[in-house]
């Protein structure tokens, strides 16, 4: 926890989080800047904008020392700066330190590492096993990007080299890597030979062959690749780069020559023996896809075999990935960073240190999911998180917890799912650590290994029983990962997670040693001197994070679906709704400890926007309706699972995959057909249950896509789906729901952030659905027609979003006029609700800065008017009571108070909640003057 906050330096008033991409550039991003300034935010929160190899998300980075081209480079970047800043508005930029993409040339970090292996200038700034423990590929980096096994595809003809100039490369399809310069000795040889005798008959002079013979020789005698004292990689790479130009000059001078290379490198092509022999001098080795999850070599971002993970740690890697950014930020273009995947790194506490200390006092926040009562380590210099902590809080609020037992058994006797969420999870977890991280897992039971050899009383552990052993101790965590740091005390937060995992793994295999549990769990509190020791308990830590992303996110979440609005990034779905007495227990503690950390409710990776999410809680108050309605829609839709699947227990798709099917047309419609088999397509590989990413079931998919199609087509279902949607008030109760996260998000402690879209209604689903274009044109008009309007008018364009975009530029606007209500000292206090729904409404106050937060029994009425310079009330579970307001009280603190949003003046004391929501859902008051 951060005791003094003020320290850390800019503080946003509000971002706003946009999706760069070829189809949204820095030019488009300025074009809109006029919008954002009217809409009221103080910075832009812009993706990873520097140089990708061509996804969408900017999260596959191949030279952090350019801005993308795709995006528009300097000029396009400056364009935006120059805009941004004449409008007073700043930039967070989203930072990618933790990995890279391999993508050929593009990147010349791990170009270099293929072509010299070991011997490159880059091979300790990617995290690669040289020695890797399954098939000892000695100073060779495994290339799993071959579409059927090695042998079939060099026999097929598919792998070709070519020269370039003085360089030489290997292509498969869109794939390309460099030949090793030492490598081309034999080949540069024969070539040799064969041009002497065309040379001689154009020219009588043999010289040219003479002298590629001779860079033959000394392309073979250049230090081998697992040489990397300095000397020996200052020589390797000097002499290949005088060889190369040699070579590319004598080809352009000798045109025999050439075309002898390049008739030895056709014939090379045409012989895959002698093609497989050159291939098995360089230092990677071309392998099948799937050899991927099982051997590869180096760490990944998480199961993506393309991006490979960076070290840095190291201090020449985090210049070389900072130095740009860390210039954006000194000369003013960028005021904060948000730091993509920080538990990937080694060391987060020291990188984050470092960066600080070059970023001075830029904000500074880091993407981090938060378990169960886990908090921020304390000593992290940081603002805070990206905020998926906050969205879980309120996410929950709106969830009745009345109807958990109903809408579990409704769901149970539809699925026949009846495992508890823990056990679903635990079983995918270990599924993931045998198969999409198998390498990583292994890896990391072959270092333990090593360390047991050491260590007499673990000697004889077999390797199965060390494996069993860690997968457990790695399925017990119950958060992402431990923090151990060398020659730092263990903090007891981290004691207490390693205990816990410990216990955990004991508990469920009593078949194997409870000292080896022990053993392991020592290794991660740091308890044993050495360097296996201590890289164990990091490797650990950097692999525990992904078993739980991949786990439970990415599978877990995919497989148990009560209620789909709880499977948020971060959340438990085993939490049916929260209390508001925990809420405000939260945002206590984040005023005191955490005031500047950044608040969200949808985000570029959130399963569902918070719109979807707000429609799809409703459920939990009408566990009866939902369970009938979809019974009946199942009923119905039957006759198109038979007429298109081919497999018993009522046809494909199976009845979890219908169920998450019906709640996603509730939250999301009306929705195009194409957007719900894209997504309904990835849920059932995230299940991995019938199909997966790696082994797609054709049979099965095309089952689910023609289903979708044909429901979706069906009449008389669309007409249910209306009616239940109607008779139920389900959009109009979302909407409220929405409304009244908005306003907590914009009053709450922290520094809110809106995702691109999210100031109107957005029905999105998971990526790639939630970072489609938006159109700023349409929301601009609307902001226009209701910048001067009252709540009336909001309301009378709710189809269009009115009310979301016109609530949220009038607490926008008062956020920069106030700063000091909003402040990072201006606390949170509970207010009073009475009456029979008292639980049915959050209300608080919030201190301007300079006040105290405590006032004194005897204070005046004039002291306690300068004490709260906020009041906020809002609804919740509300919709489903036939009178929720009447009778429900809310104590103001004393004095006068005029409302933010309707300009209504109140005084201090007990106001009915009729009385303060009478023209507009949410209220949100503040002191006049």
């Amino acid at each position: 926890m951060t005791d003094q906050p003020e320290q850390l330096g800019i503080r946003p008033a509000a971002t706003y989080r946009v999706q760069f991409g070829p189809e949204f550039t820095f030019d488009d991003a300025t074009r809109a800047a006029d919008y954002l300034a009217k809409l009221g935010v103080s910075h832009l929160y812009c993706s990873p904008f520097l140089q990708a190899a061509g996804a969408s998300a900017g999260y596959d980075v191949v030279d952090h020392s350019r801005l993308d081209d795709r995006l528009g480079g300097e000029d396009g970047y400056a364009r935006l700066t120059d805009k941004l800043k004449s409008l007073g508005i700043g930039q967070i930029a989203d930072i990618v330190p933790n990995h890279m993409a391999l993508a050929g040339r593009a990147n010349a970090w791990w170009w270099d590492v293929l072509e010299n292996g070991p011997a490159s200038r880059y091979a300790d700034y990617f995290d690669i096993d040289w020695d890797p423990p399954e098939r000892k590929l000695t100073a060779t980096v495994l290339m799993p990007i071959l579409g059927d096994r090695y042998g079939r595809v060099l026999e097929a003809g598919e792998l070709r080299i070519s020269r370039q100039g003085g360089s030489f490369i290997v292509t498969y399809y869109d794939h390309v890597a460099p030949l090793s310069p030492r490598t081309l000795d034999d080949l540069l040889a024969s070539a040799a030979d064969s041009a002497a005798p065309a040379l001689a008959a154009s020219t009588g002079d043999e010289t040219g062959s003479a002298e590629l013979k001779k860079i033959a020789a000394e392309l073979g005698n250049l230090p081998h690749a697992i040489l990397t004292d300095q000397a020996a990689v200052a020589e390797r790479h000097d002499g290949a780069e005088r060889l190369r130009a040699s070579l590319a000059a004598l080809c352009q001078e000798h045109a025999e020559i050439a075309a002898a290379i390049d008739a030895e490198v056709q014939a090379v092509n045409a012989d895959p023996d002698r093609l497989d022999d050159l291939l098995r001098r360089q230092n990677y080795r071309l392998a099948y896809w799937g050899t991927a999850a099982e051997e590869l070599s180096y760490r990944r971002f998480f199961d993506i075999d393309q991006l490979a993970a960076l070290r840095v740690e190291r201090d020449a890697v985090f210049d070389d990935v900072h130095r740009l950014l860390i210039k954006l930020v000194t000369d003013g273009s960028v005021d904060g960073l948000r730091i993509d995947h920080v538990d990937g790194l080694a060391d987060p506490e020291g990188y984050l240190t470092r960066l600080r200390a070059a970023t001075g006092r830029s904000y500074l926040v880091v993407e981090k999911i938060l378990g169960p009562d886990e908090q921020l380590p304390g000593s992290w210099p940081v603002a805070g998180t990206s905020g998926y902590g906050f969205l879980n809080l309120v996410n929950k609020l709106f969830i009745d917890p009345a109807g958990h037992d109903e809408i579990l058994a409704g769901y149970s006797r539809f699925t026949g799912q009846d495992t508890e969420f823990a056990e679903i999870a635990h079983t995918a977890k270990l599924e993931v650590m045998s198969e999409e991280l198998a390498a990583e897992t292994e890896r990391l039971t072959a270092l333990l290994a090593d360390i047991c050899e050491r260590h007499r009383r673990q000697r004889d552990y077999t390797r199965r029983e060390l494996r069993d052993s860690l997968h457990e101790v790695l399925a017990g965590f119950a958060v992402y990962r431990c923090y151990p740091r060398p020659g730092h005390e263990v903090t007891l937060a981290d004691r207490a997670k390693v205990a816990a995992a410990v216990t955990a793994a004991r508990q469920r295999r009593p078949d194997l040693d409870p000292e080896l549990f022990d053993f392991i769990g020592a290794l991660l509190l740091l308890r044993y001197e050495g360097d296996l020791e201590t890289k164990f308990a990091v490797r650990f830590s950097q692999l525990s994070a992904p078993v739980m992303a991949k786990g439970v996110e990415d599978t877990a979440f995919y497989r148990y679906q009560p209620l789909i609005s709880l499977n948020e990034v971060g959340g438990d779905p085993a939490q049916f709704g929260g209390s508001v007495p925990d809420f405000h227990e939260a945002m206590t503690y984040s005023a005191l400890h955490w005031p500047d950390a950044m608040l969200t409710l949808s985000t570029h990776d959130t399963k569902r926007s918070a719109d979807v999410r707000a429609r799809i809680s409703v459920l939990s108050e009408l566990p009866a309706a939902w369970e009938a309605a979809f019974n009946a829609w199942a009923e119905h839709n039957a006759k198109h699972k038979r007429r298109l699947a081919r497999h018993g227990r009522g046809g494909w798709p199976d009845r979890g995959a219908e169920h998450l099917l019906y709640q996603t047309l509730v939250g999301a419609w009306p929705i195009e057909p194409s957007r719900v088999r894209e997504f309904m397509t990835k849920a059932v590989r995230e299940a991995k249950l019938h199909t997966s990413w790696t082994e797609p079931q054709a049979d099965y998919e095309n089952a689910l896509e023609k289903f979708i199609t044909a429901v979706l087509a069906d009449e008389d279902f669309v007409t249910g789906l209306d009616r239940f949607l109607a008779e139920n008030r389900i959009v109009a109760r979302g909407r409220l729901n929405s409304l009244a996260q908005t306003a907590l998000l914009l009053t709450c402690p922290g520094v809110p952030d809106l995702y691109q879209g999210t100031e109107v209604w957005n029905l999105s689903l998971v990526d790639p659905d939630n970072r489609r274009l938006i159109s700023f044109a349409t929301q601009w008009a609307l902001l226009a027609d209701l910048a001067d309007a009252g709540p009336a008018a909001a309301l009378a364009r709710d189809d269009a979003g009115g009310p979301k975009i016109w609530l949220v530029s009038k607490l926008l606007a008062h956020r920069r006029s106030f700063p000091q209500v909003y402040d990072r000292a201006s606390g949170y206090e509970p207010l009073e609700v009475t009456g029979r729904h008292s639980d049915r409404f959050v209300a608080f106050t919030r201190t301007g800065s300079g006040s105290s937060r405590r006032v004194p029994p005897t204070a005046s009425p004039a002291h306690h008017q300068s004490e709260h310079g906020l009041a906020v009330v809002v609804p919740r579970l509300a919709t489903g009571t036939a009178d929720p307001w009447t009778g429900t009280v809310v104590t103001l603190p004393p004095g006068a108070w005029i409302s933010v949003l309707t300009g209504e003046s109140f005084s201090g004391g007990k106001v009915s909640a009729m009385t303060l929501l009478r023209q507009f859902p949410v209220q949100v008051l503040t002191r006049p003057g």
